[in-house]
């Protein structure tokens, strides 16, 4: 039997101090497996801008895409887009794609339960993938959206890139899936996550 040996980084707190250093687990874990696609949540697009910033000298190769994922407009408040336009400005002109849309496991069953207070199955996942961390199910969630955009290629190994509210502390090697084959998605490595169990 084969086996192989990879690191995992455990963060001993959450949040946006680790932004760097995951970026930089990121940069070389992608090196060294010939990841063709990084897949980066971010909110305001500072995330965003910090990961081209990493990748800047990958930029513009033609085997090579940076997708960050941004929230859906109105996600906090009606007619509202979260990413600046400053930000999103320089994430295009750093040469990443930027990609916005209604998030897999929101939507219209949020909107149930908002209305009738009952749970649809597409927040019961994104609870059940939060039993790890906020930034597994941020990983899970971008995963889905970029492949059902045509982002990210199905089956193909990927990194997706998260965090705790903001900057990033999460980030997966995996395999993404349409929506619709969501039992498709395959976590394949554990780069990085916050643990309170770290020293």
């Amino acid at each position: 039997m084969r086996e192989r040996t990879i690191t995992t980084v455990y963060f001993s707190e959450a949040g946006p101090h680790n932004t760097e250093r995951t970026l930089g687990i990121v940069r070389q874990r992608a090196e060294e497996l010939n990841i063709r696609t990084v897949l980066v949540a971010s909110t305001t697009g500072a995330t965003g801008i910090q990961a081209a910033r990493v990748f800047a000298d990958w930029m513009g190769r033609a085997d090579w895409r940076l997708v960050v994922v941004s929230h859906s407009t109105g996600f906090r408040e009606p007619n509202t887009q979260e990413l600046t336009a400053e930000n999103r400005a320089a994430i295009k002109a750093a040469g990443a794609t930027i990609f916005t849309a209604q998030h897999t496991f929101g939507g219209v069953g949020r909107a149930v339960r908002k209305k009738l207070g009952t749970y649809q199955l597409e927040e019961i996942i994104a609870y059940t993938l939060r039993t790890f961390c906020q930034g597994i199910k941020v990983c899970a969630e971008i995963a889905l959206m970029a492949a059902d955009a045509g982002l990210a290629r199905t089956g193909e190994p990927t990194i997706a890139v998260a965090g705790t509210g903001r900057g990033a502390d999460t980030a997966v090697v995996l395999r993404p899936a349409n929506a619709q084959a969501f039992f498709d998605l395959r976590f394949l490595e554990l780069l990085c996550m916050p643990s309170p169990m770290a020293p």
